[in-house]
């Protein structure tokens, strides 16, 4: 019987984590059967795909033999796979068993559904707002400034959502690319992620796209995933930084048009006196090293 969803793991440098990711996603058999599973290395040196190989020698391993950035090496995965719906998750993180079937009852039920993303949980059990709102300019601007300093401020809670109900089922904007479930059908629609951006913002580009393309993206609290954030990234803190404002400023360019492109030039110059402080921050207290994060 072919399999009903598929994950896709973007690995590099991810040590024991990555197995302990992959034993919980072939453990979920709720959904009438373990999922296919498909690892892209992104050029790991750390042993962590001969651990993982070492224990599940069956699951299949990608290495294009170079770091290809998340959303390329996402595409490369889902390609590998068969299933209608496939999931992208981090190495760092843990699908609690029971979340395939909640997945998959929520796509049965909404055919127009594109995306869904789960609660993700942070390793102290709190619960992390992976789902969120394409923030407006003015709440972006106001998120880039205060979010580091006041993550408290009204703009980072609307853009954060923070005052939704984590219990609650509901539509959103965008989801965490963390982990996040896709119908193939409506990412064959719009091509797939774009493989223009590096590291971070494409999940947001990815969800913005298929609400453009006319599909739902949805927050589904039933399906649990617990996320160590950062641990593939820890080696590489100010090029991450980089990486991460680069991403801001790409997606601003496609979401921009007419008159508000005149607002590109000072975002850009914004962005990168932003990374410099966070980067300046990191290197003076290396303890708050998710300072700048989104």
């Amino acid at each position: 019987m072919s399999p009903r969803w598929a994950a896709v793991v973007v690995a590099y440098e991810s040590g024991p984590l990555l197995a302990d990711c992959v034993t919980a996603l072939l453990a979920d058999d709720s959904a009438g059967g373990s999922p296919e599973v498909v690892v892209v290395d992104n050029g790991s040196h750390d042993g962590s795909i001969e651990r993982l190989e070492a224990r599940h020698p069956g699951v299949a391993v990608l290495r294009p033999g170079a770091n290809l950035g998340y959303a390329r090496a996402a595409n490369l995965g889902t390609a590998a796979t068969i299933a209608p719906i496939v999931a992208v998750i981090n190495p760092d993180a843990v699908v609690a068993p029971g979340a395939g079937a909640a997945v998959l009852a929520r796509f049965a039920a909404d055919p127009g559904l594109g995306a869904l993303g789960p609660r993700i949980l942070e390793p102290d059990g709190s619960v992390y707002p992976s789902a969120r709102r394409v923030p407006s300019t003015r709440d972006a601007i106001g998120h880039a400034v205060l979010g580091s300093i006041r993550p408290d401020n009204a703009a980072t809670r609307r853009y954060r959502e923070l005052d939704a109900d984590p219990d609650v089922p509901r539509e959103v904007d965008w989801v965490s690319g963390a982990a996040v479930w896709l119908r193939r059908d409506a990412l064959d629609a719009i091509g797939g992620w774009d493989e223009g951006y590096f590291m971070y913002v494409e999940d947001v580009d990815l969800c913005w796209r298929l609400g453009r393309a006319g599909w739902t993206v949805a927050y589904e609290p039933a399906a649990t995933v617990t996320h160590v954030q950062g641990v593939s990234t820890a080696g590489h803190p100010y090029r991450m930084v980089v990486a991460h404002h680069r991403s801001t400023l790409r997606f601003a360019g496609k979401r921009w048009h007419g008159v508000r492109r005149l607002l590109l030039a000072p975002l850009a110059a914004l962005l990168a006196v932003r990374a410099g402080l966070v980067i300046a921050v990191r290197w003076a207290r290396p303890e708050r090293s998710a300072v700048g994060l989104p």
